[in-house]
């Protein structure tokens, strides 16, 4: 049976995560990317199915009584969290699962599946972060320095991670997750002699 691998991604807030996926997914095409469920409401332009599976708090809860989540959380009011059949349902493709988590989320799933491999993109210092985050123009000042704070905490992780991608070139960091995802694809092809 072709089963696929789990990988993990995480990065501070302003680390490149979502750009460097994108033109992951656009270069290899067997890159699928669990969604997510939250009890937030839609952002305009969130489509169901795509950007999360929304949920109420009551279904979330209920689903976390019964074991449903591989990984959840309760951020900033709201509940996130990967269902496991999401992950089941994408690693039956034979495929890659790419699963985006905080840090908190990557140590679940690796003590539910200690077989996913996990990447850390980290900036190449928090100045260089905290530019990027102002750039975007979407913080307040506050939310900023928070981020920041969140970041320095993230970033002391990055051990627990088995790979870390340094995002200060995009196309250079591009090409090194890239890379590790083709590596990781071909390691698990060898082991079920899938040449």
């Amino acid at each position: 049976m072709n089963t696929g691998s789990i990988v993990v991604v995480s990065a501070p807030s302003g680390g490149g995560k979502d750009t460097l996926l994108g033109i992951a997914k656009e270069k290899v095409p067997a890159l699928s990317v669990a969604v997510s469920a939250t009890t937030r409401s839609p952002r305009s332009g969130e489509k169901e199915g795509e950007a999360y599976y929304f949920v109420s708090e009551q279904d979330f809860k209920d689903a976390i009584d019964k074991g449903d989540f591989a990984e959840w959380a309760k951020v900033h009011g709201a509940y996130y969290g990967t269902f496991k059949a999401e992950i089941e349902r994408l690693i039956v493709q034979g495929g890659t699962c790419v699963l985006e988590l905080d840090v908190q989320g990557m140590r679940h799933i690796k003590q539910n599946y200690p077989e996913a491999v996990t990447i850390f993109i980290v900036p190449p210092n928090l100045d260089v972060l905290k530019q990027r985050l102002i750039d975007r123009g979407a913080n307040s000042e506050a939310e900023i320095t928070l981020r920041l704070a969140n970041a320095k905490e993230e970033m002391a992780a990055q051990t627990e991670f088995d790979h870390v991608v340094v995002n200060d070139n995009l196309d250079v960091a591009a090409d090194e997750l890239i890379g590790l995802f083709l590596k990781i694809a071909a390691r698990k092809q060898l082991k079920h002699g899938q040449f």
